[in-house]
Parts: structure tokens; sequence; C-alpha cells
């Protein structure tokens, strides 16, 4: 029986994806105000700078991956994106999406769907673009993630994660160290009622892999032009790949 890591506790393989999906069936209805909270912000910069990149044309289909609440996929459709398709593990989440939507009165060119990461329900060569946000370090197992991000793209498609990572300066990762596990599970518990689930998101970011050895992988997986570039000093980073 293979293991892997919730945070930093081992767990079995098989045990992972239920209990993120647990992480995320908790913090739901309030997610996007705590992460406004834990970021001050500057997730909403973030994700800005990770779609302003990215070339959306009138005929796109775009798949984003782990994308409940719609934040990435209302941005594609701003752009102008010919169709926007959310796949998330979890339920819960969808749900916020759909009612954001919803507010919105976003109804077309988007559809929901309820799917794992490692086992996409999409034909091979179905999509042009490839999102996944702050999602993919919360998979038990990245490299089939990105094999099925690369069998679900057309050729000639781009992969592109935003994604928290590992900070440049020694300095700064002190300071931030402090940051997050000193006050985000505290925030956690203050507006999300939730201390445990917040715990266990900072620890997922200290298990992810550096910027170089992530960019190997996506490499592994087949995608070409693999690049990546960071932001706020490397708290987060935006990974890039082809399919071609």
């Amino acid at each position: 029986m293979a293991n892997t890591h919730f945070g930093f506790k081992t767990v079995a393989e098989e045990e992972k994806a239920s209990l993120v999906r647990g992480v995320f069936n908790n913090v739901a209805s309030r997610y996007d105000v705590m992460n406004d909270a834990m970021s001050l912000g500057l997730h909403r910069v973030w994700k800005h700078e990770f779609v302003s990149g990215i070339d959306i044309r009138p005929t796109s289909k775009c798949l984003d991956v782990a994308g409940g609440t719609g934040d990435i996929a209302f941005r594609f459709l701003d752009k102008g994106a010919a169709n926007v398709t959310v796949c998330d593990i979890n339920q819960a989440m969808l749900e916020e999406g759909r009612k954001r939507a919803d507010d919105k009165n976003i109804i077309k060119n988007i559809e929901w769907a309820c799917g794992n990461a490692e086992s996409l329900p999409f034909p091979d060569n179905s999509f042009d673009f490839y999102t996944i946000a702050f999602g993919i370090r919360n998979v038990t197992r990245i490299d089939k993630a990105l094999q099925e991000a690369y069998r679900t793209l057309n050729y000639g498609g781009r992969f592109l994660c935003l994604e928290f990572s590992h900070v440049t300066s020694d300095l700064f990762s002190k300071i931030y160290n402090s940051y997050s596990f000193n006050l985000i599970p505290k925030l956690g518990q203050m507006i999300a009622g939730d201390r445990d689930s917040y715990q266990y998101l900072v620890e997922s970011i200290r298990q992810f892999p550096t910027q170089d050895k992530f960019s190997d992988m996506i490499s592994d997986a087949g995608f070409s032009r693999v690049s990546y570039k960071n932001l706020s000093g490397g708290i987060v980073a935006i990974h890039s790949g082809y399919k071609l």
C-alpha cells in the first residue's frame, strides 16, 4: 500500500482524495473570503496576471480544473473564450461556483463537471487550454494529473498552472513562514470556523515541489517549451507548457 502526504501527515494514497474533499466541504462557503484574508487580496492580482498572459481566442475551448468557485472561468469568458468547462472533485465548491455564475447572470458558454484531476471525464484532444489554479498541490498523484492534462489538450494546446511555491529569499522565507503558520490557521478559525483545514493548506504548500522540480515533472508528462514565472518573490509561480 503506497503512502503520500496530507499536509505534514503521512496517509495511504487511497485516503487522500476523501480527506481533501472534506477540507473543501468545510471551507467552500467561506473560500473566497478566506482567500482575501490570507493573501491580503493578492490572490486577485495573481489570478489577473495568470489569465492576462493567456492568448484566448473566440474559438478557444478552456478547461479549468479544481476551479470550483469559477474565479478563473469567469475571467476566461470575459476574455471572449468560446466555452469554459469547470471541473472540480468537490461538489460543494461547484455549487458555490454555480451560485456566483447566477449572481453574475452567466448562463452561456460555461459547463460544470464533478471529476478527479487524475482521471478526467473528457475525451482525448478536447481543449485548447488547461488551467489549474491553487489546486494541483492537493492532488494525490501529481504525475497522473499532468498526464491527464496532456491527454485532454489538443495538439498545440497549452497547460498553465498557478500554484503556491517556494520563496527565493531566505529572509523573506522566514517572514512568510511565520505569517503562514502563526496567522493563517487563526484566520481560518475566526472567519471560517475551521482551523484544521487551513493548517492543512499551509502545510500542503510546504510539501509542494520547488519550481524547478515541478517544471521537470511537467516536461516528464510530455510537455514542451516548459517555463515558469515567479510572482511576489516566489510565494506563487505560474508554470506553462505546450502539447506539441
